[in-house]
């Protein structure tokens, strides 16, 4: 791409008529002309702001008249390079640094993203007007030319032109070289360091700049910047003029009366080619509404409005001609149509005072509500909110939002870089994209601002710098997120809490394995089904009020369902002696429970482990069983082999005849379920923590009895080991594992049942007569003959 030179640039902008001086022609209209160079010359000026007389459908609109919309502001749309009378030579500044590289990181390396450029430019505006009314306290003088503190932005789409003014303190010459011609060099850090030597002067105050370089942002997207400023402190107004990689810059006083603003600030950007679209109206008018939509002074934007008018319509003649014919029609109205008359005019796109900054108690739940579907583009009211101030050695002020629903198309747990929280400093819009510095990924559901006065950011003020001070504001808006949670658990309304629980029980859940210090806040907040309340939830609050006197530890199985869960065999104890299981049928609670480790000093039990106590163990009994079944758990452990660690009696079961447990520090079914279908090719550690299986049995049951018999007569018995193996397989499926070979195992099953199906619904066997060694001879019958009868006996 070719960079025209400055001279360049005005010798196009003269050649290409009126049109390109001063605004579109939609918006400005001719009001005097001259010859010049052999060509005409227009000065142009906004339709509302001439001579010419308004319609009076214009007038009933009351538009707002301030010296802003005065003949000299509005015919600033762009900077004319050549004006009625020459202007002054100005002298040429070389920039007090290595520029060249300099100015390549601002605009290359500094800031992400282009848009960026008009929030620094009117938080420099905001900074001007802020001096200026602080320093109006002591120096009432200094708002005699005009009391309005404003910025106003106009733009001019056709020729790519944004124009900023704000009425603020302005600058002097020497101050143009100060703060325009040495980067980085802020004047409003000056203005602070003043402020804090001053006996006399007060800590509040609004000014925003602190690094220097946020006017430079403005060649992100402009090949030329042109500044005109006016000081009350003096009598000539000044233009300083820059480019785009250039090394030096000019500084001239404006002598073109038509340009002379009573006080401050004009800053005018010739935009890039490929950057003109942010000259659109509409365009400049959203990037003001998100990044300084709060700034506390009013910020208008020259927007085309319209208005609709009735006008009259031509007859059509062939209508005209019937009518007169006809001496029986009535005169008819001459006929209208409605048209829309289309104008320009300032119109405000700011707040000038954000929700956050009022009392809380003067803040109504419908306002909270609406700030809240505004901000975050929502249609359902929040289930919960939050507004507070923290004070200290940090201080800031947040409103908090818990979602009636959680987000549809993408899920936050996976993705921690959301657009919730959105960080203000000084009102002034720095991101809402955050990983995790100011919230944990598992509270990403949370929306809201934040708004500080002395947050770290860099240098673009687009990344929050790791310190203390993130640290603290982390920790005091995750105590505040909670608290709001736990207002929703405490609510009245039960469907309150158990709306959230659907939507965003994952995230806390989540917590548990990535926020050990914030365990004790996450866990009163936790829901699970159990035994005893299949169909509703219950919190670790409610199951500890349950326990029973001399329970000692929570209870808990992990499985795919609730189904499986209330029909596993290691259920059956527990349940006799009616001791409460919490049933972990998601996949992610088994891992947060094991995060979690203990509740109220009471610990938890997974009842799928091995040396499980349920408080009733008597060693004389156990040592007695031992002895009588010992041999047994020998020989099973023998046919086994490494498929299970060991074979114990168990203390478990009451109805089934074995059950398979994980050991101690091994997976449980569940886990070793999760993880077989997460390990991609990697199976080492899978048959380590499978290897810890224990195998425990029933020596109340019938089978268990039957093999202690064939293990005392037979240990070889090929129908007792079947038994053996079969037994091992039924037990792996009903204690929630995987078969090693489906296939073998369903042979298994199918030899059992035609065993003992046999011969159970066949017909009985028919008696077998012996056989005779003479060949079957037909048997001969004799018929019998009987003469008939008559009625009365005679033949």
């Amino acid at each position: 791409m070719h960079r025209l030179s400055r001279r360049s640039v005005s010798t196009i902008l003269r050649s290409t008529g009126s049109a390109s001086r001063y605004g579109s022609a939609a918006t400005a209209v001719p009001f005097s002309d001259s010859v010049v160079d052999g060509e005409a010359k227009f000065r142009w000026y906004s339709v509302l702001t001439t001579g010419r007389e308004i319609p009076n459908e214009t007038k009933q609109l009351n538009l707002k008249h301030t010296f802003f919309l005065g003949t000299r502001y509005e015919s600033t749309a762009a900077e004319s390079d050549s004006s009625s009378s020459p202007p002054s030579v100005g002298e040429k500044y070389e920039y007090q640094a290595e520029v060249s590289r300099l100015m390549d990181l601002i605009v290359n390396s500094l800031y992400s993203n282009k848009e960026v450029f008009l929030r620094e430019l009117i938080s420099n505006a905001s900074d001007a007007l802020d001096k200026l009314r602080f320093l109006s306290v002591t120096d009432s003088e200094l708002l005699k030319d005009a009391a309005d503190l404003d910025i106003r932005i106009q733009t001019d789409k056709d020729n790519g032109i944004i124009t900023i003014t704000d009425s603020g303190i302005g600058m002097t010459r020497q101050e143009l070289i100060d703060c325009l011609g040495t980067i980085a060099q802020s004047g409003t850090a000056k203005f602070l360091k003043a402020l804090k030597d001053s006996k006399d002067a007060g800590s509040d105050n609004n000014l925003i700049g602190q690094f220097g370089v946020g006017f430079y942002s403005a060649f992100l997207v402009a090949d030329r910047v042109v500044v005109s400023t006016k000081s009350p402190r003096s009598d000539k107004q000044y233009v300083w003029e820059g480019e785009a990689n250039a090394s030096s810059y000019t500084i001239r006083e404006d002598t073109d009366p038509e340009n002379h603003i009573p006080r401050g600030t004009r800053l005018t950007l010739y935009l890039k080619r490929d950057d003109k679209g942010f000259a659109h109206p509409e365009r400049i008018q959203k990037l003001v509404k998100n990044y300084s939509q709060f700034v506390s002074f009013p910020i208008y934007t020259w927007q085309e409005k319209g208005y609709t008018k009735e006008v009259e319509v031509d007859e059509d003649p062939a209508e005209a001609k019937k009518d007169e014919q006809d001496d029986t029609t009535e005169k008819k109205k001459k006929k209208t149509k409605t048209v829309v008359e289309k104008y320009w005019d300032w119109e405000l796109s700011n707040e000038t005072q954000p929700i956050w900054l009022r009392n809380p108690k003067e803040v109504s739940t419908e306002e909270y509500n609406e700030f809240y579907k505004k901000t975050f583009n929502e249609y359902l009211e929040p289930l919960a909110s939050s507004h507070f101030t923290t004070e200290g050695e940090v201080e800031f002020r947040s409103i908090l939002y818990v979602p009636a629903i959680a987000p549809t198309g993408k899920d936050d747990i996976v993705n921690p870089k959301t657009k919730n929280i959105r960080l203000y400093v000084k009102r002034v819009f720095i991101s809402d994209d955050f990983d995790g510095e100011l919230f944990p990924r598992y509270l990403s559901f949370v929306k809201g601002v934040v708004d500080s006065n002395d947050l770290p950011l860099n240098v673009s003020r687009e990344i929050l710098q790791e310190s203390r001070i993130v640290r603290i504001m982390r920790k005091r808006l995750v105590r505040k997120a909670f608290d709001m949670i736990l207002g929703i658990s405490m609510s009245e309304n039960r469907e309150d809490y158990e709306k959230f629980w659907d939507n965003f029980g994952k995230h806390l859940k989540l917590g548990c394995i990535e926020d050990r210090e914030n365990h004790k806040r996450i866990a009163p907040l936790l829901r699970f089904f159990s035994s005893q309340s299949e169909e509703e939830m219950i919190s670790l609050d409610e199951y500890v009020e349950n326990m029973k006197p001399e329970q000692k530890d929570i209870y808990y199985i992990a499985s795919d369902s609730i189904t499986s869960a209330r029909n596993t065999p290691f259920l059956e104890r527990l349940l006799e002696k009616d001791l409460e299981v919490l049933f972990l049928v998601d996949p992610i609670d088994e891992i947060a429970i094991q995060n979690l480790k203990s509740y109220k000093e009471k610990n938890f039990v997974d009842i799928t482990k091995e040396d499980l106590d349920l408080g009733d163990k008597n060693e004389e009994k156990e040592k007695i069983m031992k002895q009588e079944f010992g041999q047994t758990c020998d020989w099973i452990k023998k046919r086994l082999g490494d498929k299970v660690a060991s074979v114990q009696i168990s203390n478990r079961l009451s109805s089934s005849p074995c059950v398979l447990v994980s050991g101690k520090f091994g997976w449980s079914a569940n886990m070793e379920r999760l993880m077989k279908s997460q390990t991609v090719g990697d199976m080492s550690s899978l048959e380590f923590m499978r290897g810890r299986r224990v195998f425990e049995i029933n020596p109340e049951h019938e089978i268990i009895k039957n093999l202690t018999a064939a293990c005392r007569s037979n240990q070889d018995d090929e129908d007792a080991l079947r038994a053996v193996d079969l037994l091992y397989d039924a037990a792996l499926v009903s204690s929630g594992y995987t078969p090693e070979d489906p296939a073998q195992l369903g042979g298994k099953i199918y030899e059992m049942m035609g065993m003992a199906l046999s011969g159970r619904w066949s017909p009985p066997p028919e008696v077998q007569h012996p056989v005779s060694s003479q060949p079957d001879i037909p048997e001969t019958l004799e018929a019998e003959l009987v003469e008939p009868v008559q009625a009365d006996g005679q033949k």
